[in-house]
């Protein structure tokens, strides 16, 4: 028998959750506590660009909406750095040329929720939920008016984000263990504005970076010929957000840390000192779950930061593994929450840390000749060794594979590159007579190393 599913949160996983489930026959409510983004202005200055990748098309492609969000996307097919001292240089993502792809999280969103509506799932806008009564799945909303609704729900999920209400009733039940933790830095959304016939003024087909150490700047590309770019800085500090405090100050800021970029932003002062300057957060629980009754998904679930690009790709593949589990259990939705549940909090612990390397990387590493290098052999040991080798970002952007089984890989690849680039110069020595033998035997004994991990497709 078919369950009546409510969800809290309309947002790109409440909305793709609620079309698979309504496809499936359950009928689906689902309560958002914003306004009606299709009629309502978004909220400006607070979103960074989505990076789809392989996971986040295979739920797309779960609700039908692939082929039309991919005329909507711009690939992405490496890194374009800009360097400190004005040099600049690309750094492909794949051996194989694959891409991650520049999509608008508010054209995606609308285009979810429409697909919603259309297969019949009921969207109650602006109502925020205050509370969830856990152990009798009544959820208690508020509405405009400061009036109150309650509802009786069969079967709950939590699809509201990193300050998810159903999260927060789950932490005050006994025996939960939950944590967040904010990083030092913010972030302010910018804009980089086409040519003056529509034309994009940098390279379209990447993924922009200006690494400066401790901070950053990133832009991604729109189909208008704009770029979306985020300025990572701390919060307080010798070079920190609040050092900016004057129109003066921020322009000198921008002439001498990214003048390349300032160059393209005649709206730069007024973007800065409209957008809201927004926090960072990461948040990890160990209650996913309570009986057959609700779960979390997405954020509420897994909240991380932004620099794997695989926020999104990681809520919509709780979404596939749901599928997958229900297709397999039927309407047993105490086993299918239970494995759910069993299955993605290791990987949402996982990516939650990768994302947290990932800026590391991102702001200081890619700077680094050595660490440059090392992306190079990466990517010919991909090509030499296909079968043997896959590096950890490809892992986690370009395959299903589990995070946790991605994560786990890092120490054992951090061994190899080491062994390989401590034996001298990688492309000097592949010319070498004898080196191709001691490779193979050194890709033999990583690729055995590697045989404990899980390396099935998690969805």
């Amino acid at each position: 028998m078919s369950r009546k599913v409510t969800i809290l949160g309309a947002g790109l996983v409440g909305s793709l959750l609620a079309i698979i489930l309504k496809k499936r026959g359950h009928e689906v409510d689902l309560y958002e506590r914003r306004p009606d983004m299709r009629s309502a202005s978004i909220s400006a200055g607070k979103s960074i660009n989505l990076a789809t990748s392989h996971r986040g098309w295979k739920a797309l492609e779960l609700a039908g909406l692939k082929t039309e969000m991919e005329a909507l996307a711009i690939p992405m097919f490496g890194r374009y750095l800009h360097q400190a001292d004005g040099s600049t240089g690309f750094q492909p993502y794949s051996k194989n040329n694959e891409a991650i792809y520049s999509v608008s999280r508010g054209e995606l969103n609308k285009k979810l929720m429409t697909l919603a509506e259309q297969h019949g799932v009921k969207i109650f806008f602006e109502h925020r939920c205050t509370n969830v009564d856990v152990a009798t799945n009544t959820v208690y909303f508020e509405l405009p008016d400061k009036s109150q609704k309650v509802v009786e729900a069969d079967l709950l999920f939590g699809a509201d984000g990193a300050f998810s209400a159903l999260r927060d009733s789950y932490t005050r039940q006994t025996r939960v263990n939950c944590d967040q933790h904010y990083l030092e830095y913010g972030y302010k959304e910018l804009c980089i504005l086409p040519g003056k016939d529509g034309e994009f003024l940098m390279e379209k087909n990447a993924l922009h970076i200006w690494p400066r150490g401790n901070y950053m700047l990133i832009a991604l590309p729109n189909t208008d010929g704009t770029f979306t770019c985020t300025l990572f800085l701390p919060f307080e500090g010798p070079v920190s957000f609040e050092k900016l405090k004057t129109e003066a100050d921020v322009s000198e800021f921008f002439d001498k840390q990214f003048p390349d970029a300032k160059a393209l932003m005649p709206g730069l002062l007024h973007d800065f000192f409209t957008n809201p300057t927004a926090a960072l957060v990461t948040m990890h629980i160990n209650k996913w779950h309570h009986l057959d009754k609700s779960a979390l998904i997405g954020d509420a679930a897994h909240a991380i930061v932004p620099f794997y690009g695989q926020g999104m790709n990681a809520g919509f593949e709780d979404c596939t593994v749901l599928s997958s589990l229900m297709d397999k259990y039927g309407e047993d939705w105490e086993t299918i929450l239970d494995i759910y549940a069993i299955k993605r909090r290791p990987n949402g612990d996982a990516v939650a840390s990768l994302a947290l390397m990932n800026f590391i990387e991102m702001r200081d590493k890619v700077s680094s000749p050595m660490f440059l290098e090392r992306k190079k052999i990466e990517k010919e040991l991909g090509k030499r060794y296909p079968e043997q080798f896959i590096s950890v970002y490809e892992m986690v952007s370009f395959s299903h594979i589990p995070y946790d089984t991605a994560i786990k890989c890092i120490q054992v690849q951090d061994g190899l590159l080491e062994q390989i680039m401590g034996a001298g110069d990688f492309f000097t020595n592949c010319n070498e007579a004898g080196f191709g033998e001691k490779l193979d035997l050194w890709i033999k004994d990583y690729h055995h190393a590697l045989q404990e991990f899980d390396f099935g497709n998690e969805a």
